[in-house]
Parts: structure tokens; C-alpha cells; sequence
């Protein structure tokens, strides 16, 4: 009987994973497991794209650029990040009811991604053809259904996910994602700071977020082939009902509980880094070469950090969190410190976006931990309650958070980043509590 050689595909996820010698499948059926090359690369490349999409709509720095450019309110500029985030969480617990019913999902992150696609084109059309007040609703409205569709995605993605890919590597998959976007962002930012040198207007970011959307367009159809095999499903409940159902978990959940608090402090390493561009733009101004320097220190902090925390969470995700969320901390504690004690330095340039690096570096950590970690605690329709339940109730907490920005004026931008800082050394003295799930 001749034995079956293995593919270049397959060649290269062993590779990519250290299988030396027999594929190990933990957590996946037989079936799964001869699928696992192809769905692996299938999800890289789908989830490359939109993440180089998401770099280049990002509203803390392209959207909010371009509601300038048609003279939006500022309101409705302050509004943009909560809305992007919060709102594709919020949702979440009412729909998965519906996700949960098919035995097939990834249909369902097909859908959200066609979706983003037409909202974020939606919002290139909007700035080629409208200013002012109207320009800024109709953005706003765009976004609201973008985050919407995004919510369909993180909860079926975390799903198939778990279906597709074996324990002990997803992390590592979703570090060589974040890394290979990462050199994508870098050459999008190496662009934008070549194309600052000109007098660029409201087409060039116009065309930016057409080309942004194209991307999720095109990782709709390369997600559409992964293998999928029918798995758990549940129907019949009203979603309404299921939905106030499994926010018990919370309370018969000690597991979950702690790790939803800790998540929430967790947020530190994202809410921190608009206060950073900030500093940039207080101290050394408003020029259009800041945006690309801080893309690209973003893009070479995911080339660099991404594997590493990958490959570390697919060990301990908890201490993933955990020091990713120590060095959130300690960066911030640094920056302020700079500020209020070396005033020489707060006009140098290359501070701003150093600072922005090593935070990138962080906010990896703190995503590829926390992502890991909850696909780790739980499997089938209970993983899907998890992510459920703990992003509708992460999307109110950063709504509130978001109205808690208005009031920052109130305070020193150094003042808040200090906060921020002291809520990371909380979320790591938390996380660091968590039990392992490897």
C-alpha cells in the first residue's frame, strides 16, 4: 500500500507549527483534522486582509481625518471610535441565538464581511459627495452598520475558529495573522508618508477607504472555502429570552466572571493610544507625516511581537494578559513621568511614535491573550455564550467609556493616560489570578 505524501500546503503548516512527526488534533474531530492546512491558510489570508482594512478606515486616525477634511461637527467626530467599537459588540448576545442554530457558521462571517465592505464604500461615497453636518450623519450612520456587521463576524469567526483549528494553535495562527498584516500596515503607512510630501486631499482618502473596503469584499470569498463541518445547535427559544439566560453565567460562572473583569481592565491598552497621538499633536503638531509614522510604528510592533505573543499564548494565554498588560502600564507611568519631569523632551519627535510601538506591542499581547484564552475556556455552543455574553457587556463598557472621553478636557491628557495605567496594573494582577485552560 502506497503511503500519501504530504503537500507543499501541508509542508508548510507543520512548518509554521513544529509538527515533526504525526498531526495532533486536539479539541477537533478526524474530519477536521485533514482539513486543518487548507482552513488554516484560508483564515490567515481572509483575516490579513480585513485587519489591513480595519488599519486603513481606522477611525482614531484615517475616519477621523476625513470628517475633518468634509468639515464634520467635532460632536460627531467624538463619537466615531465608541460607535466602532461598542457597536459591534453590543449586539452580540441577541444574535448569537440565531449563529447558534446553524451547524455551519461561517456563512454567517461571510455575510458580516460583505456588509463591511458595503459600509465602509458607503463612507468613501459619503466624503467624495457630501460636507458638513450631513457628510458627518451619514458617516456616522455607515459606521453604525459596519459595527453591526463586525459583530457577526467576531462571534462566528471565534466559532469556526474552534471547529477548524486544533488547541495549541490558534494562538499561534492568529500571531502569524497579526504579523503578516503588520508588514501590510507598514507599507500602507510607508505610502502615506511618501504621499504626505504632497498637497493630498479628500480623494486620496477617499480612494484609501474604497481600496479598504474592496478588502473585505475579496476575504469574504476566500473565507467562503474554508471546510466547515456541520457542529452543535440549539433552536426553538425565543433570543430575547436565551440572551437574559446566559448573562446568568456571570453570576454561576466564577471562571467567566473573573475573566470578563479582567478583560475589562484589559482595555486600557486600547483606550490609551488616542491620548498618544494627542501628546503628538500638542507637543510636535499637526503635520500629515505624524499619521504615517504612527501606522507604521503600529505595523512593525505586530511584524515583531505578533509570533511571539502567539506562540506564548498557545502555552499560557493568562500570562499573556498578564504582561502584556504590565507593559501597558509601565509605558504609561513612563510617558507621564517624561511630561512632567523632562519637559526637554516633549517636543522631540521621535518619542511620540516610539511610545506608539511599544504600546503596539502591548495591545497585541493583550488581544492575542484574551482572544486565546476564551476560545481555550469552553467549547461548542458554550464558547459561543462566552464571547456572546462578554463582548455585549465589553460594548457597554466602552459606551461609557466613550462618554467619559467628553469629560477629558476636564483633566490633563497625561492625568487620564496615569488612570489608564493604574487600571493595567489592576487588569494584570487579575489576569495573573485566572486559572490556566492550555
Amino acid at each position: 500500500m502506497s503511503t500519501r505524501h504530504p503537500t507543499e500546503l501541508e509542508k508548510l503548516y507543520d512548518y509554521l507549527n513544529d509538527e515533526e512527526d504525526a498531526r495532533t488534533c486536539k479539541a477537533i474531530g478526524d474530519e477536521a483534522c485533514r482539513e486543518t492546512p487548507k482552513n488554516y491558510f484560508l483564515i490567515l489570508i481572509s483575516n490579513m486582509l480585513t485587519s489591513l482594512g480595519d488599519t486603513l478606515s481606522n477611525p482614531k486616525t484615517v475616519l477621523t481625518w476625513v470628517m475633518s477634511y468634509v468639515n464634520a461637527p467635532v460632536m460627531l467626530i467624538s463619537f466615531i471610535v465608541p460607535i466602532r467599537e461598542s457597536g459591534s459588540m453590543l449586539p452580540q448576545l441577541f444574535i448569537a441565538h440565531y449563529i447558534r442554530k446553524r451547524p455551519v457558521r461561517k456563512y454567517v462571517w461571510v455575510l458580516g464581511s460583505v456588509l463591511q465592505f458595503l459600509a465602509i464604500a458607503g463612507i468613501g461615497f459619503v466624503a467624495l459627495s457630501f460636507e458638513g453636518s450631513m457628510a458627518g450623519w451619514l458617516i456616522i450612520l455607515c459606521l453604525v452598520a459596519f459595527s453591526l456587521s463586525r459583530g457577526l463576524c467576531s462571534i462566528a469567526f471565534k466559532d469556526v475558529l474552534g471547529k477548524t483549528i486544533p488547541k495549541t494553535k490558534r494562538g499561534r495562527l492568529k500571531g502569524y495573522t497579526a504579523s503578516v498584516s503588520g508588514a501590510l500596515v507598514l507599507a500602507a503607512g510607508l505610502f502615506i508618508l511618501y504621499k504626505s510630501k504632497d498637497d493630498v486631499g479628500i480623494d486620496f482618502y477617499s480612494y484609501l477607504i474604497f481600496f479598504a473596503a474592496s478588502l473585505w469584499l475579496i476575504a469574504a470569498l476566500i473565507y467562503a472555502n474554508i471546510q466547515e463541518y456541520p457542529g452543535e445547535t440549539e433552536g426553538g427559544k425565543n433570543g430575547f429570552k436565551e440572551a437574559w439566560e446566559r448573562l446568568v453565567l456571570l453570576k454561576e460562572d466564577k471562571h467567566f466572571r473573573n475573566f470578563v473583569i479582567t478583560r475589562s481592565l484589559l482595555l486600557c491598552s486600547a483606550l490609551t493610544a488616542p491620548y498618544y497621538v494627542l501628546l503628538a499633536q500638542r507637543y510636535v503638531g499637526i503635520e500629515a507625516y505624524l499619521l504615517g509614522l504612527f501606522i507604521i510604528a503600529n505595523g512593525i510592533a505586530s511584524i515583531i511581537s505578533a509570533p511571539v505573543w502567539g506562540k506564548m499564548a498557545d502555552k499560557s494565554s493568562k500570562k499573556v494578559m498578564t504582561y502584556s498588560a504590565i507593559l501597558t502600564a509601565s509605558l504609561g507611568l513612563i510617558v507621564v513621568g517624561i511630561i512632567q519631569f523632562l519637559p526637554a523632551l516633549n517636543d522631540k519627535v521621535w518619542l511620540y511614535p516610539i511610545a506608539f510601538f511599544v504600546l503596539g506591542i502591548a495591545h497585541q499581547g493583550v488581544r492575542l491573550g484574551r482572544k486565546t484564552y476564551i476560545v481555550d475556556m469552553a467549547e461548542g455552543n458554550r464558547r459561543t455564550d462566552y464571547v456572546a455574553v462578554s463582548n455585549t457587556l465589553i460594548g457597554f463598557i466602552l459606551l461609557i467609556a466613550g462618554g467619559l472621553s467628553a469629560l477629558a478636557s476636564l483633566i490633563s491628557v497625561e492625568g487620564v493616560i496615569a488612570i489608564l495605567s493604574v487600571l493595567g496594573i489592576l487588569g494584570a494582577i487579575k489576569s495573573a489570578t485566572l486559572p490556566e485552560v492550555e
